[in-house]
């Protein structure tokens, strides 16, 4: 069979299209590594790691052990880290001119709030080498707007932390420091497996920034839920609109005093939108359960409106319309 000519343009224009796809990636691939970020020092010069540690033994025997140390002293990367102390702090020869006057803190580069080096000049020290990666979204996220620096999660002078170079003995307890009211939810009577340690803040959410809302690890609030939660990704035949939208329709992803971390108790869950004709527009209260004082219903015993619909996520049996099969 003869092919036609439209057909045959058609076939060469999708050909050159994946060649042309295939050389971009390869470029890209093959592309060298942009500059590593750099910080005016002034016309300090580096003086070398023994100079800094005849005076600061104390901070030494705690940096000794981190994770920095090993990388800055057996395999520094390139001629910046090599210079261990200095890598970080900047060139330390302005500093000696007169080590004892405390005001003569402009001369090294400090990494607590008290020091007063500027948040940006902190967080460009880290990022010349933490660059990209986790990092890559830092600039514009929210910890950054914020003006927080690496430092208020971060101790990399000392091995606090099982991980991470943390100023706290876990990602949870770094994050508490900030966050109160999420520790709170935790607390409370349903709540994700974190307390227990099963779970961190960072299984949900990267620090360093997400180009997604509130530092999410995925695109959307749903996306995340079903990386633990697969069997309510569906597709379903028959689907629930509120789950589709969005989880946090119906449950606090930290915690809940509510069974299945439920925003709302059921059946009042499901009444905030089930106001229908039909038994749903029955108020239901806590009279309507056994020696509530008024009449029993068993609408408000057990699982409630699940006590029918159980399958309220979202069901694929044909005859499950309504969610009960």
């Amino acid at each position: 069979m003869k092919t036609s000519r439209p057909f045959t343009v058609l076939r060469v224009s999708i050909a050159a299209g994946i060649y042309a796809t295939v050389a971009l990636v390869a470029a890209v691939s093959t592309r060298p590594p942009g500059p590593t970020a750099q910080v005016d020092h002034g016309d300090a010069v580096y003086v070398g790691e023994a100079v800094c540690i005849a005076c600061h033994k104390t901070q030494n025997n705690q940096f000794m052990h981190t994770q920095h140390a090993i990388a800055f002293r057996q395999n520094p990367k390139n001629q910046l880290q090599a210079q261990s102390c200095e890598a970080c702090h900047g060139p330390g020869s302005n500093h000696l001119k007169d080590p004892a006057n405390p005001a003569n803190r402009t001369a090294l580069i400090g990494f607590t709030r008290e020091w007063g080096t500027p948040v940006e000049k902190q967080t460009s020290m880290c990022l010349a080498c933490h660059q990209g990666s986790q990092a890559m979204f830092w600039p514009g996220s929210t910890h950054a707007t914020q003006q927080l620096s690496c430092s208020d999660c971060h101790n990399p002078m000392a091995k606090i932390s099982a991980t991470g170079l943390l100023k706290k003995p876990t990602i949870n307890e770094t994050c508490y420091t900030c966050h109160q009211q999420q520790r709170g939810e935790f607390a409370k009577h349903s709540h994700m497996p974190l307390p227990e340690g099963k779970m961190s803040c960072a299984d949900c959410h990267n620090p360093h920034g997400s180009p997604s809302k509130a530092l999410l690890k995925a695109d959307s609030i749903n996306e995340l839920c079903y990386t633990c939660h697969t069997e309510k990704r569906g597709p379903f035949l028959w689907e629930h609109a509120p789950v589709r939208d969005n989880c946090l329709n119906c449950h606090n992803a930290h915690g809940s005093n509510h069974d299945k971390l439920l925003t709302v108790a059921r059946p009042f869950s499901c009444q905030q939108c089930h106001g229908n004709p039909g038994h749903q527009s029955t108020l239901y209260h806590a009279g309507n359960i056994i020696g509530g004082g008024a009449a029993v219903s068993s609408r408000v015993l057990g699982r409630t409106c699940q006590n029918c619909h159980v399958q309220v996520h979202g069901s694929n049996h044909p005859a499950g319309a309504r969610f009960q099969r």
